[in-house]
């Protein structure tokens, strides 16, 4: 759908030349431009050339001068809404770009092409629409705005109160809107006026919190009625308690007609004038009278064009989604810094990678130390610690075995139990029943997903070679498992061992042919749970991709295995001893004691939406960013590594040679 630049017919493209250093600066302005079609040059166009211009900024003269007098067709340049984490003066790039050849939407003057496609446009497609609810939805429920450094937790203001949008002084969007501190001041007067007894929150912009330019309003506009509000609190959430929205032209207009207001607009954004705001300046030009999602459908997914940074070419919005949810995720996680013990020392480089980006990680000794910051465990290592968070492997994790010390794509952060424990609530198991009933666009992906994982062959370690001939009849693979590992110590009660599981299946099924594969960190020596299966499997397999066997299988029982798991993602029948996480929610046939408060009948989609999209964190190993499950698939598909190190490969090594000594270092 999206060509690449280096394959599209020179005749196809556009020389755009340009008079604005950012333009040659910022390498993702530059890219999402070669991959749109256009060719940043530097000297004098020709009447079949464009020139680029930023928008309406202060060096838009210089080019729009030199088009005029070389008749070259104009390209303005904007930030999309949906533009990143931190605003750009903080240094963070653009997740996407407006490219407008007619004028530039927050300039009313002239028509431009956003303009252009919501008066013209049908807008009446039916997936279309579809795509644009989704859309609003997961924006909404993952708070996210133009810059999503926001803080959800962050409680808003008791509701009731009229809500005021700040923006920068000098920004074009308020100049286009001809806004000026008079009129700002009016604004703030008239929501006093038309509110009466209601307090007045006036919302501070981003980039005035940040610092890098002042706003409109300052403590001098304050009164007993009136506030500043600066915290990073979620717009979605201020918005849900206000009584009425009053802006020039900001963009949290948009958002505020998305969340159900009709907001009064003293200026000429974009979204007004179709029937969807209170116009203090109305449009003549402007007739049309508009829903939110066909507002939002001509805006988000038509306008725009988006980019994935993961495989650098260009995307739907629904990437950009996944992106910022990945990033936002951890950034809110992360903001205030984390403390970590009982951390092995091969971990800890991919522990700072995984949690450390907004301050690094400190390691401590003990729990007692340092308690100024939320506190990251090993969950093995402190499984009865109280007021913790325990981390764990992902469950789609690497190229190889963690007990070989192969670094994970991907960890989970529980912040009250942890997966394997069902002695105790997870993490996982809330978000498990939060999603017993899904969004149509939460059900895509996750099926999208389960799609993916199959067609690519993936599961947690992507390790073993291909499956040997196996006899005919039903064939049911065991999968043996550490027996001292915390799942089989906490999740099991009467079958707690290899020899117990093989003797249980061959009892309930005489006549199947059963598939013993033994643990790889058994087989390598390096685990407990070694048993002598010749007598009760019909075939023992060591050294096979277990996805690739799950092809040939028609059931699977396990006690806590992540191979039941990835059975069902198969759509094969999976019989548990055990309690583990995807037992008990009727996917399953549980011969084991599970917990009753799984209660919850989430589909096969929701069970996956939550292991595998809510709960872990991942890291792209290419690009070093916090990323979706998607990218993490690919990535494993492709059988790029996480870096390991020097020091980890030399302990690999020894490890293998070691084995007997493997609980020196576990």
């Amino acid at each position: 759908m999206f060509p690449d630049p280096e394959t599209v017919a020179e005749g196809e493209r556009s020389r755009l030349f340009v008079y604005n250093a950012g333009f040659l600066t910022n390498a993702r302005i530059r890219r999402i431009l070669a991959l749109s079609g256009y060719d940043i040059r530097l000297g004098l166009p020709g009447p079949d050339d464009m020139v680029g211009i930023w928008g309406n900024s202060p060096t838009a003269h210089r080019g729009l001068r030199v088009a005029k007098a070389r008749t070259s067709r104009v390209m303005r340049v904007e930030d999309a809404f949906l533009r990143s984490l931190h605003p750009g003066r903080s240094g963070e790039p653009p997740l996407g770009l407006l490219l407008d050849r007619s004028g530039v939407h927050f300039d009313a003057s002239t028509p431009s092409d956003l303009e252009t496609l919501l008066a013209s446009h049908p807008l009446d497609d039916t997936a279309l629409l579809d795509r644009a609810r989704g859309a609003i939805a997961r924006i909404k429920d993952m708070h996210l705005s133009k810059y999503s450094a926001v803080d959800p937790e962050i409680a808003p203001p008791e509701p009731g109160y009229v809500l005021v949008i700040d923006q920068t002084r000098g920004d074009a969007a308020v100049s286009a809107s001809r806004g000026d501190p008079a009129l700002f001041r009016e604004m703030l007067v008239m929501a006093q006026e038309e509110n009466p007894g209601a307090r007045v929150i006036i919302k501070a912009h981003p980039e005035t919190r940040a610092g890098h330019r002042e706003g409109y309003y300052s403590d001098d506009d304050l009164s007993d009625r009136v506030a500043i509000l600066s915290d990073p609190i979620s717009p979605w959430a201020l918005l849900e308690g206000a009584i009425g929205v009053y802006t020039l032209s900001s963009q949290m207009g948009f958002e505020a007609i998305l969340s159900g207001h009709k907001p009064r607009v003293f200026g000429q954004p974009f979204y007004a004038g179709w029937g969807l705001t209170q116009d203090e300046t109305p449009l003549p030009n402007r007739r049309r009278n508009l829903t939110r999602a066909q507002l939002f459908a001509a805006a988000m997914l038509l306008y725009p064009k988006w980019y994935d940074p993961y495989h650098d070419r260009l995307c739907e919005l629904e990437t950009v989604l996944d992106t910022l949810e990945a990033q936002v995720r951890n950034w809110r996680q992360d903001r205030h810094g984390w403390n970590a013990s009982g951390m092995r020392l091969w971990k800890r480089r991919h522990l700072q990678a995984m949690f450390g980006r907004v301050h690094k990680v400190r390691f401590v000794s003990d729990l007692a130390a340092r308690k100024d910051r939320r506190h990251l465990v090993w969950a093995s290592q402190n499984q009865d610690a109280d007021g913790v968070v325990r981390v764990e492997d992902g469950f789609l994790r690497s190229h190889g075995l963690g007990a070989q010390l192969v670094p994970p794509l991907s960890l989970v952060a529980d912040d009250v139990g942890i997966y394997y424990d069902p002695t105790r609530p997870s993490r996982l198991e809330n978000l498990i029943s939060a999603r017993e009933v899904l969004r149509p666009d939460q059900e895509r992906r996750a099926e999208q997903l389960i799609a993916r994982l199959t067609s690519l062959g993936l599961s947690k370690y992507n390790t073993g070679g291909a499956v040997p001939p196996l006899p005919k009849g039903h064939k049911i693979l065991v999968p043996g498992q550490v027996e001292d590992d915390a799942s089989i110590l906490l999740g099991t009660s009467t079958v707690r061992t290899n020899l117990g599981l093989l003797q249980t299946v061959r009892r309930a099924n005489p006549d199947a042919i059963l598939i013993y594969k033994p643990h790889p960190d058994v087989q390598a020596g390096l685990r407990d749970g070694r048993i002598d299966a010749q007598n009760l499997a019909d075939v023992i397999v060591t050294d096979v991709d277990p996805a690739a066997l799950l092809t040939h299988m028609d059931e699977v029982w396990t006690m806590t295995s992540l191979i039941g798991f990835e059975a069902l993602i198969r759509g094969i029948k999976v019989t548990t001893l055990g309690a583990p996480f995807y037992a008990g929610w009727g996917l399953t046939t549980d011969l084991g004691t599970v917990p009753a408060r799984r209660g919850a009948k989430p589909t096969l989609a929701g069970l996956v939406h939550a292991a595998l999209i809510d709960y872990p964190r991942y890291l792209d190993p290419v690009t070093g960013l916090p990323c979706p499950v998607e990218v993490a698939a690919d990535r494993l598909a492709d059988g790029i590594l996480a870096p390991s190190g020097s020091v980890n490969r030399v302990l690999s090594k020894l490890q293998g040679a070691l084995s007997t000594y493997a609980h020196l270092w576990r």
